[in-house]
């Protein structure tokens, strides 16, 4: 592929614990992946964006890490991420890793010597205040998950601060050996063979925080740095950035400069784009996304939308009105066990679709014919479902079929109508005759029954 390969990628997003195991124990792992490559391959993807990897205690789904220079055992070992690695790229696939770096889990032994000891080298590691703050139920992410953003630790007598979970204490970006040590992280990764990463909640790793202070303001100079050094590091190798954000503030994550080159991250989620898309189909009606597309913002140049149509958390609806959310909600999330956090729908797409392969084939058609980089979630070519009854986190993380103790309706499981040729396999392999113009159509098709 050519030094711009992320443009003519197609990315499937894989959590490795729930893909392949390889050993029998229940549990899927990265040998289990590596022996799916061929499959893969086949399929027409060409880059893998791993879920993390990493050795976590899994409060979070892995997005708890406990170790960064390491692979979660269950997966596997560093041997098998390079095998992986090697194997992938002779076969023209590249992998992602995602860089969880907005905060550890509070087991991580950074965390660990801070909280111990107000002398620890890794005390300023983290963001702490004697006082209580005014501000500390404020900015919470998971509302009716979270009640605070700022938690009393008595071991260091301290409040320290968490955008998330309060065992996912944030780290201190305003520290440089914060930012020095997270780059060696990248270099470590880069070396064993990843092209690039998918950097998590990028928003909030960006804004300096200090007690009182809602929002802090943001320091670009962290991704101007990350840029640098991973370019100098791998030529090839690219950053994509999670960031839900407002369109006028998208460019800034691509570029220091306005109109200036792609000098910050490669790739930038469809966000706005993905909303109104759901907003289209919800209505059978096309005018939601030519409007969105005719309000994308610019790129800086060589810099590219990454589209996607599930991901592996909920369907965020927050940039919509309560009146299009509304509609979004009962065409494709009727029932209260679907929804979450007042914004979003957690389901996959298969269960939005009524499992009827024509309309997930005419969606993916549609995401394909978007401007930018198609992103897939994996099960979606075989109509994996959801199970509801899963805890959040893990809603979409199926134990792998085969392990001994998985309930049969925990399993992955294909639409009764599926047969013969994956469904993405006729879109995942991209031709000139796909236009916009066959995506409006399929807006209509899509739309079908609302389950």
């Amino acid at each position: 592929m050519s030094e711009r390969w992320y443009k003519e990628a197609v990315v499937y997003s894989v959590e490795v614990d729930s893909f392949q195991d390889s050993n029998g124990d229940g549990c899927g792992d990265l040998p289990g992946l590596t022996s799916r490559l061929d499959y893969l391959a086949r399929l027409g993807v060409t880059c893998l964006w791993l879920n993390p990897i990493h050795p976590s205690p899994q409060r979070d789904g892995g997005y708890d890490v406990s170790d960064y220079y390491g692979v979660d055992p269950r997966l596997g070992t560093l041997g098998d991420f390079v095998e992986l690695a090697t194997q992938a790229r002779s076969r023209g696939i590249r992998l992602l890793l995602d860089l969880v770096v907005n905060h550890t889990s509070d087991q991580h032994p950074w965390f660990q010597s801070a909280r111990s000891d107000p002398d620890s080298p890794y005390r300023d590691w983290y963001v702490w205040s004697k006082d209580e703050p005014a501000d500390r139920r404020q900015g919470i992410v998971f509302p009716g998950e979270q009640t605070e953003t700022w938690t009393f630790d008595d071991g260091a007598k301290q409040w320290y601060f968490h955008r998330f979970y309060d065992f996912q204490p944030d780290l201190n970006w305003g520290n440089p050996a914060v930012r020095a040590e997270i780059k060696k992280v990248m270099g470590f990764w880069l070396q064993l063979g990843a092209s690039g990463f998918r950097i998590d909640a990028a928003p909030f790793v960006l804004e300096q925080v200090s007690p009182d202070v809602d929002s802090g303001p943001l320091d670009f100079s962290i991704l101007d740095d990350w840029r640098q050094d991973v370019q100098w590091r791998e030529g090839q190798a690219v950053l994509l950035c999670e960031a839900n954000v407002s369109p006028e503030d998208v460019p800034t994550y691509c570029a220091a400069a306005p109109g200036g080159p792609n000098d910050r991250a490669h790739l930038m989620f469809a966000f706005g784009l993905n909303a109104k898309l759901w907003l289209a189909l919800a209505r059978k009606d096309a005018e939601p996304l030519i409007e969105a597309l005719g309000a994308l913002p610019k790129l800086a140049a060589m810099a590219q939308w990454a589209t996607f149509l599930r991901n592996h958390d909920e369907l965020d609806l927050s940039k919509l009105t309560d009146e299009q959310r509304a509609d979004v909600m009962a065409a494709f999330a009727p029932k209260a066990t679907m929804r979450i956090y007042d914004r979003g729908i957690r389901r996959r797409l298969a269960s939005m679709m009524g499992g009827e392969r024509k309309r997930i084939e005419l969606a993916y058609s549609l995401q394909f014919s978007m401007p930018g980089t198609p992103v897939v979630r994996y099960g979606e070519e075989i109509g994996m479902g959801e199970d509801l009854k899963l805890p959040d986190a893990r809603r979409f993380a199926h134990p792998c079929s085969g392990a001994p103790t998985v309930p049969e309706d925990s399993r992955p499981h294909p639409s009764p109508n599926w047969s013969g040729r994956c469904p993405l396999a006729a879109v995942t392999h991209r031709s000139a005759s796909t236009s916009n113009r066959n995506g409006v159509n399929a807006i209509r098709c899509c739309a079908g029954s609302r389950n």
